[in-house]
């Protein structure tokens, strides 16, 4: 079968999955304590629901918000809670969060499951929600949002590409859980009314491709479509383009035409919910990275330190360059390893300085390709560059916002020129300009 793929820029770039791409998921015991942050996801942060000296429940919910924005989060070992405190997240910054002491005992509190035939749309939506599940594969929105799509939706996406180096969580995912991904799939169908169901997988995942294909058989509503090895194939825009020929308009979402992506940790996490009343309170994160002694896929619980994850992989070789949370071409660099792992956490990559390219902002020698990989179609060195100067409506003007982050202008850059950091500066001073204007008016 001829892989499928988008139309405008991207490129084929290392994929070093090599590592991980074959070992199975283990499993990592959960630590003395667990810090559980308030904010794992995109929007309001929730409030706390115990207090210091309560006992809870592995599952159990122990922060939430009436705020429209948000999923609730959920106690990853029974215990005491001991503190409720500003912690310090993996990008530097701080937030409310619970910590727990484990006693060992893992008591769980379970949700009511019934078949999910015998759910109606809503009532698969009112579960997601309490269950806290958002979108694992790195951007954090809220699921039970994604689920009740603004326009008709006829299609569903799910994106199996893992494209970015090293990451392996979601192919092994797909081997080990494949039942559980279709299962998961035909409830997000279910939930937003789509008739069909697409699982988009790189081709470089050939046992991956063969475990799901098996499971979904001769279901006449679900299929497997092969995409080319091209980041950024797992871009929603792009995966969008390259599974059934449709392009999302500028500012627009998915739903515009038809479509809900979702990710494969995303899709298993609410077949567990639904079937088994698991709350999101683990998840698999990929460990590698050249300075990795023993890279592995290790299931962990939410608000376990990040060092306890290197640990469990034999530590590091000598001190990394740079430790990146998520992946190496969106992910941030961690700025603590006592920071806990977080539902929307996929890797932990412990870098050599042969592994990593860090900005050098050399005068910009107009060679175009930035422009040439981009897969917007944007100018990205114009955008930097306004971006870096403050131009921030100038850099509007010409797409700054239609920009989905994907780093590759910088890593294609032979100038070593800060383009994506600089164009997500840019985005944030956009997005303050407009606010102030507003609060003007």
């Amino acid at each position: 079968m001829i892989a499928k793929t988008f139309p405008r820029g991207g490129s084929e770039i290392p994929h070093r999955k090599e590592a991980t791409e074959h070992k199975p998921i283990v499993t990592l015991a959960p630590p003395q304590f667990v810090v559980i942050p308030l904010r794992q996801h995109i929007g309001a942060p929730c409030k706390p629901l115990v207090a210091v000296g309560d006992y809870v429940k592995m599952g159990q919910k122990i922060g939430d918000t009436d705020q429209f924005v948000s999923a609730p989060v959920h106690a990853s070992v029974s215990g005491t809670v001991t503190a409720i405190e500003e912690r310090v997240l993996l990008n530097g910054s701080k937030c409310l969060a619970v910590v727990i002491e484990n006693d060992g005992k893992d008591e769980r509190h379970v949700y009511p499951t019934k078949p999910v035939d015998k759910m109606s749309a809503e009532s698969i939506r009112q579960a997601v929600r309490e269950a806290g599940i958002v979108g694992m594969g790195g951007a954090g929105f809220p699921t039970h949002i994604k689920l009740n799509p603004p326009k008709p939706v006829d299609t569903v996406i799910i994106n199996g590409a893992e494209c970015e180096p090293y990451l392996t969580c979601d192919h092994r995912l797909m081997v080990e859980q494949a039942e559980a991904l279709v299962e998961g799939t035909k409830a997000i169908m279910k939930a937003v009314g789509a008739e069909r169901g697409i699982l988009g997988i790189e081709a470089n995942k050939p046992d991956a491709i063969e475990a799901v294909r098996d499971m979904i058989g001769d279901a006449p509503s679900l299929s497997v479509t092969v995409l080319q090895v091209r980041y950024p194939q797992g871009a929603e825009k792009q995966l969008i383009k390259a599974a059934v020929n449709r392009e999302v308009p500028s500012g627009k979402l998915p739903a515009e035409v038809g479509c809900v992506v979702s990710n494969v940790h995303t899709a298993i996490s609410i077949y567990e919910a639904l079937t088994k009343g698991i709350a999101s309170y683990e998840r698999v994160v990929t460990v590698s990275g050249g300075a990795v002694v023993d890279p592995r896929n290790v299931r962990v619980r939410i608000g376990t330190p990040l060092q306890a994850l290197l640990d469990f992989c034999g530590g590091t070789l000598g001190e990394p360059a740079v430790i990146v949370g998520g992946g190496p071409m969106t992910g941030p660099p961690v700025a603590s390893l006592e920071a806990p792992v977080v539902k929307n956490l996929s890797g932990i990559l412990a870098l050599t300085a042969e592994e990593v390219g860090f900005d050098e902002n050399r005068p910009c020698i107009r060679c175009a390709r930035c422009v040439n990989v981009c897969p917007m179609g944007l100018t990205p060195n114009m955008l930097g560059a306004l971006s870096h100067h403050g131009r921030f409506s100038q850099a509007a003007s010409i797409g700054l916002m239609d920009c989905i982050e994907c780093g590759l202008c910088s890593f294609a850059c032979p100038s070593k020129r800060a383009l994506v950091t600089w164009i997500k500066e840019g985005k944030a001073g956009w997005q303050a300009e407009r606010a102030a204007a507003q609060a003007a008016k």
